[in-house]
This record gives structure tokens, sequence and C-alpha cells, in this order.
């Protein structure tokens, strides 16, 4: 390991799940817990056939597929797109919502996901605090947001969302909500509102622990559908994606023993920062934000027991925590926080 503390978190500073940054750059480290990403720790039991990787995707199977996550979300299946990953949805919404409009407006809200800036391409969009929405929304064609937010935990208020959907639809512009973290709580998911001018991005990879298999839906009118349905292609989901999807989505139980997981192990998240004497900031079910003073130097403490986190460029004092996989990952977090206590 070589640089500074401050030096070594930039490099991490942009996305989670850097394992392997995180090798090259503490080598002696040789088994890593990964708890940077918000993942749940937790996957879905894959099983697949040889045809999922030998044939291609029945675009039967890709209807079954988004009428078994309608059923899951509560909403229409004629809202429904699957496409491979709600990161490249947003971009290619970034490209048809930037196109319709010759004098384009677009904000994001932050603290927030970095592909929400990122979305609009070489277009820079207006960025405002969740208090601001009000002023931005009769200005702008389009409001980018997550709820629940990450990586504070944020949960936008439903009404005030409302509100801004149908401001900003009044001259045909749209509130995209981001819910990559919502399936842990589905009835405080906007899914099934039919406001116009609404967009809700949901993720599979998050709370299925499959974050590789690059699946995520749009749920929007049927107008936004058709057009990204021409972008994406006649196969936009792989085969092994849709099976797994296909048998995820309609494992009802699986889901409800998921979302006790995540309950629980939040609560213990929670309870042990807090034991150990580190300032909560917000949470959702898959991971914590903490405050520390020294964040830079308890990043890289953590880092060397083999424990990744997830640091922010623009609040120096932040640090994400994931959710530990077993008691093992439990007792590692636990004593590389004691260890940090005593030094």
């Amino acid at each position: 390991m070589q640089g500074t503390p401050r030096a070594l978190v930039g490099e991490f500073a942009r996305h989670g799940g850097r394992i392997d940054l995180a090798r090259a750059v503490f080598p002696h480290v040789e088994n890593w817990t990964d708890l940077s990403t918000g993942i749940a720790p937790w996957p879905y039991p894959v099983s697949l056939t040889a045809a999922a990787t030998e044939q291609l995707p029945d675009p039967g199977d890709l209807s079954k597929l988004e009428a078994a996550a309608a059923v899951s979300f509560g909403v229409d299946p004629t809202r429904v797109v699957a496409v491979p990953g709600s990161d490249l949805a947003m971009r290619l919404l970034g490209l048809m919502l930037g196109r319709r409009s010759f004098v384009f407006r677009a904000a994001i809200v932050r603290p927030g996901y970095s592909g929400h800036a990122a979305m609009w391409g070489a277009y820079k969009p207006a960025a405002c605090a969740f208090d601001d929405i009000r002023l931005m929304a009769p200005a702008h064609d389009v409001l980018a947001l997550a709820r629940p937010n990450n990586p504070d935990g944020l949960v936008a208020d439903p009404l005030l969302l409302e509100w801004a959907a149908l401001t900003v639809a009044k001259r045909g512009g749209h509130v995209i909500v981001d819910e990559a973290f919502a399936d842990a709580d589905p009835a405080n998911s906007l899914a099934g509102s039919d406001w116009p001018g609404l967009i809700v991005l949901r993720s599979f990879g998050k709370f299925f622990g499959l974050a590789g298999l690059r699946l995520g839906f749009v749920l929007a009118q049927q107008d936004i559908g058709t057009e990204l349905r021409a972008l994406i292609g006649d196969w936009p989901i792989s085969g092994p994606a849709l099976a797994t999807g296909l048998a995820a989505y309609s494992d009802a139980e699986w889901q409800i023993a998921q979302r006790g997981r995540l309950a629980t192990a939040s609560k213990r998240l929670v309870e042990l920062l807090t034991r150990h004497g580190i300032a909560i900031v917000g949470c959702t079910a898959f991971f914590t934000l903490v405050s520390v003073r020294h964040r830079d130097r308890l990043f890289v403490h953590l880092a060397q027991a083999g424990v990744l986190t997830r640091p922010f460029d623009y609040e120096p004092r932040w640090l994400r925590i994931g959710l530990p996989r077993d008691e093992r990952d439990w007792a590692k977090l636990d004593e590389a926080l004691s260890s940090w206590r005593m030094r």
C-alpha cells in the first residue's frame, strides 16, 4: 500500500464492488469481505438448463418474466420493460428524453447515485436537494432521483413526487424514480402509481443478490416502453437472466424470507455501529451510511483488515457499509471496529 489515506480513498469513491482494485492496493489481504455495494449478500439459488445458454432467448419467456415482475411490483404488465440492468436503462432514457426537446433541461437530486448524473451523456444536469424539488420541477423537463435514496436512505414524500410528476408532465416531461432498493419494502413503492410523466426503475440484482446477471425493469407509459424496446432490440435479456428472473419473481416464499433476512441484518448493523460510537446518517434495509471525522483513515483501517466499504468524494466524512453475509463476516467487521476504537 502506497500513498496517503485520502489518495487511496479517491480510487474507491466512484463505485462499490471494486475488489479488483482492493486486491491491488492492499495485496497483503487474502480474504475480502465486500460491504461496499449495498447488494443483498444472500443470493437467490440459480438453477439453469443447457438451453438457457445454448439457445437464443425465447420472446415468450421475456413476456412471462415481465408479467411475473409486474405481479411482484403491483403494476400492469403493459407498463413493464425488462432491460439488461437498470444502469443501462438510465443511459438509454437519458438519450431518449434528451432528444425530445430542442431546449432540454434535466435536474437530479443530490446526494444520489452517480449514474443519475452520467445518464445524460455530455449534457450536465442541474443538481438540487430534496427540499428544492418544488423550485426545480416547474423549470425542468426531467427530474431524476432515487427512492429510497442512495446513500442516505431518505424516502421522498410521495405527495411531493406526484405533484412534481404532474407539473413536468404538463410540458411533456418526466420524473424518473430509481427504486433500486425498494424491494425490501414493496408497500412503499411508487411502481403502481399511474401519474402522467412517472418512470420507475427497478433492479433485480440488489434484492435477489445476483447483480452479475444484469437485469432490471423500466415501468412507464406505453410510448416510453415502445421507444425503449426499439433501442434494446429483439434479445435484450440473456437466457440465464430470463430463466433466473422468472423463477425468482415467481418464488413468493423466498422473497418473504429475504425481506426478513434484510430487516434483521440491517437492524443488527445499526446496533453494531452504534455500539462502536459511529454516527449514523441514514440507512436502508441494504446498507447504513455513517459519518466519521477521520473517514479516510477508517476506510484504510477496515480495508487492511479485509473489509471493503464505500467512501464518497463529495462528502469527506461519509462511509457506506453493507450487510455482512455470515457470522464470520460479522466478527471480522466487529473486530476491525474494535481495534479502530483502541487506536
